[in-house]
């Protein structure tokens, strides 16, 4: 590891972590009453990883620097358990126990299904 690539991993942060202030700040036009900024982040991320990790998988070759800048940097800033697990138990400490369980059910299942989305992505652009 050298000094460059640590570089590229804290510019993809930098844009990862304004990424997602955007997106969020956005989603408070929607709905003020259910995290969706969270939400989009969290499934927008697992699409991009997945289709950057199965690209790899299935023989696509990018630069280290440039994946790390991405799947580090970016998606690890971009994307968020900690806020998300927050804003879970916020909702729980609200007792809007149905909100709660529908935010957990849709962080975790829409990103598990982006990441099998994203490696679909990834085998149809690629023509694996």
């Amino acid at each position: 590891m050298n000094l460059y690539h640590i570089i590229y991993i804290g510019l993809g942060g930098f844009f990862g972590a304004i990424s997602r202030f955007i997106v969020s700040k956005a989603s408070y036009a929607f709905t003020t009453y259910f995290p969706l900024g969270t939400l989009c982040v969290n499934v927008l991320g697992s699409f991009i990883l997945g289709f950057i990790l199965y690209s790899m998988i299935f023989g696509k070759s990018a630069l280290s620097q440039y994946r790390d800048f991405l799947a580090i940097g970016f998606l690890g800033s971009f994307t968020t358990m900690s806020t998300f697990s927050y804003e879970t138990i916020r909702l729980f400490e609200s007792q809007n126990f149905t909100s709660s369980i529908v935010n957990i059910l849709l962080n975790i299942g829409l990103s598990l299904f982006a990441i099998i989305c994203g490696k679909w992505a990834a085998i149809t652009f690629f023509k694996f």
